[in-house]
């Protein structure tokens, strides 16, 4: 299958899960839906080797992770750090992720830098050392600022991610100023693509002195004319690349799930490699 349609984190998403499901057994339910999920988790602390090897456990053959970068590693938390404390944070994350490696369940690590990120000669070089340091592994790039993406620097950045083997993470979000990223519909790595949704919701986007903007941030339900906006947009990327990985991420309101399954139907895709599913014995 060329298309792998799933949301980011199986945490949430609670239309997907049986009344009382563990949180522990949801990536098992989660993966009889979906044939992959982003780990969400990875950003925040470089998880124990175990975690992961519990995942490969729980899915089933055929199944995919995209895995976040650790936010030290994206600048996130704007620590200054020596070389030597960078080669081992990287060391240390690779040594985690190993076991999606060894079961090719690693679809690729996903590097979102954070919207101060911008194009300059200093973070160019750091996308270059990024690069070396996580060697062969596949990487995917996903700006939030849109500097990358000015007249004067697109097909640099776009021809820059093509030499160093970085996947486009082709982006839908709102337009809310430097902050955020516009959608550029072109591949730059011949295998893989990476489409992340975040939702339309231009006034929840940035904080604006909100203390809940986290929580509204990605508050949006992409409707059908949308939907079918993206599927051509999909359909275009398909020309490019041999395979599209489509993430949705519009969760303040718990709509990733539903989007996803509708955007499923949309492009009439069929996985015959998921978990069985419970049955309802009271379903018509």
């Amino acid at each position: 299958m060329n298309l792998s349609i799933g949301v980011t984190g199986w945490g949430d998403h609670d239309q997907l899960y049986p009344a009382g499901t563990k949180s522990q057994d949801k990536l098992a339910v989660y993966a009889s839906h979906f044939p992959v999920v982003e780990i969400d988790s990875a950003f925040y602390a470089i998880q124990p080797k175990r975690n992961y090897e519990k995942w490969v456990k729980e899915t089933p053959e055929g199944f995919s992770f995209v895995v976040k970068a650790f936010s030290k590693m994206t600048g996130h938390q704007r620590e200054k750090m020596s070389s030597e404390e960078v080669r081992d944070m990287f060391h240390a994350y690779i040594e985690s992720i190993q076991p999606l490696i060894d079961s090719s369940k690693l679809r690729f690590v996903l590097f979102q830098f954070p919207p101060w990120f911008s194009v300059s000669k200093e973070n160019v070089q750091k996308l270059r050392v990024i690069r070396e340091l996580m060697g062969d592994l596949p990487l995917a790039l996903e700006f939030r600022n849109q500097s990358w993406y000015s007249s004067e620097y697109r097909e640099q950045t776009l021809s820059f991610m093509e030499k160093g083997n970085w996947i486009h993470g082709v982006v839908d979000e709102p337009q809310a100023g430097e902050g955020s990223a516009p959608t550029v519909l072109q591949a730059t790595n011949s295998k893989e693509t990476l489409v992340r949704l975040h939702g339309r919701n231009v006034h929840g986007w940035n904080k604006n002195g909100r203390e809940d903007w986290r929580e509204v941030r990605f508050l949006y339900r992409y409707n059908e004319e949308e939907l079918e906006e993206w599927k051509e947009n999909v359909e275009s990327l398909l020309q490019q690349s041999e395979h599209v990985t489509v993430l949705f991420n519009n969760n303040s309101g718990g709509d990733a799930a539903d989007n996803a399954k509708q955007f499923i139907d949309l492009c009439q895709v069929e996985y015959e490699q998921l978990n069985p599913r419970q049955m309802d014995l009271f379903q018509d």
